[in-house]
């Protein structure tokens, strides 16, 4: 019988759900157990961010098992960390549960939260835990660190920078596609059962991303600075267009060099759907976009790792794709709804 968390209580639920967590970081002097915790980033610049992730808005738990739920939770932030040229080093989890789980539904959710902070070595130090009257609320607060000068902004493209992205593009949206006919089929007719082993990269793009810390190390290693950087999360368009707008600049991006899995690009026709649209308006992919200086050009055309999709442009020359047929066309952010 599943474990109703009215048995544990609130106090009681926390030491029950974190009674495991290990520390990585030399930086955490005081994590959870107090008021608060207690970090000492000695003399580093701090870096801080958060997300919020509602049931029914950005995940539905009719497909979304809830050990991936928290680990992507936690990726999602880690993400926004490394976009800034950081390092993350602590997270906070603050949840709100509704009576329909169970003890051993948040072991399990906690047990993905857990897996990703040994993944990328980074400590739990406190949250909160609240009732909820509509379903699981999820917010996370990550902490990182950086020195200074190593920070990189949305707002330092210049005219002439490269434009890159890491990894590929649209699959989260595909697989996103994928599961929601999935699940239209399944209430239709329970006695269908999915078969998804097929499409398992572009399933696997949705519910359990990873953060580029790898992009970041590659950058260093090159001592490469990008002078603008930003994390795929709503969509290539949308994220370079803030890159454009905070930096009083344009951009041509070209459609040919827009990097996408062949999976995408399969199931893009399967759905009647544009694969270049997926790869400019999909979201959820995390993967890093970015600004080089053209000084770096021969270093990054050796680097499979991300790909060079165009450049940095005067502001009045707008915001361009160019088509593969060569046609000019404004880059639109049209959005991107989550799961």
């Amino acid at each position: 019988m599943p474990t109703p968390i009215s048995q544990y209580g609130e106090f009681g639920l926390i030491d029950h759900l974190t009674q495991n967590t290990q520390h990585y970081q030399h930086s955490t002097i005081k994590g959870i157990g107090d008021d608060c915790a207690v970090l000492n980033h000695e003399g580093k610049q701090t870096i801080v961010t958060t997300d919020l992730l509602l049931e029914g808005i950005h995940f539905d738990l009719m497909y979304t098992p809830l050990k991936h739920l928290g680990y992507k939770a936690v990726v999602v932030n880690l993400s926004d960390i490394y976009a800034m040229n950081a390092t993350p080093q602590q997270i906070t989890v603050s949840i709100g549960v509704s009576a329909r789980f169970s003890v051993e539904a948040l072991e399990a959710l906690y047990d993905g939260i857990h897996t990703a902070c040994k993944y990328y070595q980074v400590d739990l130090v406190g949250g909160d835990t609240s009732s909820s009257l509509t379903g699981l609320c999820i917010s996370i607060t990550a902490i990182g660190t950086a020195d200074s000068q190593h920070i990189v902004y949305r707002n330092g493209a210049k005219v002439g920078d490269i434009v890159c992205v890491s990894g590929d593009l649209g699959a989260a949206f595909v697989g996103l596609q994928l599961l929601e006919r999935e699940k239209k089929m399944y209430l239709e007719n329970p006695n269908i059962q999915p078969d998804l082993e097929q499409q398992q990269y572009v399933v696997g793009r949705l519910l359990k991303p990873e953060a580029r810390r790898d992009i970041i190390a590659l950058l260093q290693s090159h001592q490469i600075q990008p002078t603008a950087m930003i994390d795929v999360s709503d969509g290539l368009s949308s994220e370079l267009l803030h890159i454009c707008r905070q930096s009083k600049v344009g951009c041509r991006i070209y459609e040919n060099q827009l990097p996408m899995h062949p999976d995408t690009q399969q199931l893009s026709f399967r759905f009647n759907m544009v694969p270049t649209t997926c790869a400019l308006n999909g979201g959820e992919d995390y993967e890093l976009l970015f600004t080089v200086s053209p000084q770096h050009i021969d270093i990054l055309e050796e680097l499979d790792t991300f790909s060079i999709i165009g450049d940095i442009v005067a502001a009045e020359e707008g915001c361009i794709l160019i088509s593969e047929n060569n046609k000019p066309y404004p880059l639109v952010a049209q959005g991107w709804q989550h799961a």
